[in-house]
């Protein structure tokens, strides 16, 4: 960890629906302590940052700590420190005074970001050089993404930028999607997209993504039909957000690209279809970092995100 976090111990938080993932993290960046926990996601904002606060509290018993990064599912604005949209996953949470709630109750200065714009920030540091532009892509229950140009992770109005599951999208054409509108790709795209789909062509509702993977590895027409549908989609529009980038890498993460070289292989396809000449040759790549991606990327944001501090004016 770099910037101002040098010299510091950092806790990094992963908040998702279902848990949280917390880590304390050396000033090398080395891990020296992990704990999860379950997210209270029904009992209100209030109970979350409480829980956020009592894992950090876990895996800093000793008070070493002087910073934290949170990263957190939803549309989160890391100027405001606020969670400005967000699904019911976890109740009551957008709105969410995220950095100022966790600050007054943990003491500590904190920056918060969206989870995958965190979990993209170590693909991005990986990048040569101090200026790489990166495309960055989660598959999975939703389309998620991050975009950064010339080394700098972009935010946008709100905290919105990177959401790449809400860009049109031929495929889903006249489907209503969890934001409100209709046609948006993660209704096609996504795992219980795909699901979905292939319930459309069969009449018979999937119990999960894995059983279409399973069906379509045995030959079944409608599951290869949904899978590739869904990959072919989320294809065409990273290769088209490609060209408007221009970035030195694109990375496909998420649950989804895991059930299969078919779904991988149909996104791959379509995504080099929408390539303009100087960009071919760029092919989507799984992710660099396993399972610690998001709280290390958490755990980094203090370095180059406004801080809220504890007791500051609201």
């Amino acid at each position: 960890m770099s910037g101002r976090t040098t010299g510091a111990v950092v806790i990094g938080l992963d908040l998702g629906g279902t848990k949280i993932a917390a880590a304390l993290f050396a000033p090398d960046g080395e891990v020296l302590v992990r704990r999860t926990r379950a997210t209270p996601a029904r009992e209100g904002a209030a109970a979350v940052l409480d829980a956020l606060a009592a894992a950090a509290a876990e895996v800093d018993p000793e008070g070493l700590a002087s910073l934290i990064g949170v990263a957190a599912a939803g549309v989160v604005d890391p100027r405001s420190g606020r969670v400005t949209s967000a699904t019911d996953s976890i109740r009551g949470w957008a709105g969410t005074a995220l950095g100022a709630g966790l600050a007054d109750r943990t003491g500590l200065p904190v920056a918060c970001d969206n989870d995958v714009r965190a979990t993209a920030g170590p693909e991005l540091a990986a990048l040569t050089g101090h200026r790489g532009s990166l495309l960055y892509a989660a598959v999975g229950t939703g389309v998620g993404g991050a975009l950064a140009v010339d080394g700098r992770m972009l935010h946008g109005a709100a905290g919105i930028a990177g959401h790449l599951g809400h860009l049109p999208s031929a495929e889903a054409a006249g489907l209503p999607c969890t934001c409100g509108a209709t046609g948006h790709l993660e209704v096609i795209a996504s795992g219980p997209g795909i699901a979905a789909h292939y319930a459309r062509l069969t009449g018979s509702p999937p119990d999960r993504l894995e059983t279409v993977a399973a069906r379509a590895a045995g030959g079944d027409r409608a599951a290869v039909r949904a899978i590739t549908t869904g990959a072919a989609a989320a294809g065409r529009v990273l290769g088209g957000l490609a060209n408007a980038l221009g970035p030195d890498r694109v990375v496909v993460g998420g649950g989804v690209p895991r059930i299969g070289a078919l779904y991988h292989d149909a996104l791959a396809a379509a995504f080099a279809a929408e390539l303009m000449p100087p960009l071919r040759g760029l092919l989507p790549e799984p992710p660099l970092h396993g399972g610690d991606a998001a709280v290390r990327g958490a755990a980094a944001l203090p370095a180059t995100l406004p801080l809220h501090r504890p007791g500051a004016h609201r």
